[in-house]
């Protein structure tokens, strides 16, 4: 008898299967619905569109088979670097502010 021969038993209280017994639904867990995102301002908007179209327009490029100019490469590099340089110059630095070490896990 190998290790792929063992299979698992089943739970002793779960023999009838999902929702029998007593308290088959008060256990289940329910999350809170999150919150709804934060509205993104419009050089943020640019920032993301530079990051992603970028490469795309790279990866668009080569997959249609066209030549790879001068401006093509310099369009997709620098909006990829451009657009990542301001997404992270406009990071917010709240975190470095607060040093308070009882923000841990509350039980």
């Amino acid at each position: 008898m190998g290790p792929r021969d063992w299979s698992p038993r089943e739970p002793a209280g779960d023999a009838g299967g999902a929702g029998s017994g007593e308290g088959g639904d008060e256990d289940h867990f329910v999350p809170p619905e999150p919150p709804p995102l934060p509205e993104a301002d419009t050089p943020t908007k640019f920032a993301w569109l530079a990051v992603l179209g970028g490469p795309l327009l790279l990866i668009v490029t080569v997959l249609a088979q066209q030549p790879v100019t001068w401006w093509i490469a310099t369009l997709g590099v620098g909006g990829f670097l451009g657009g990542f340089a301001t997404l992270v110059a406009r990071m917010r630095e709240d975190d470095e502010e607060d040093d308070d070490p009882g923000r841990g896990a509350v039980v």
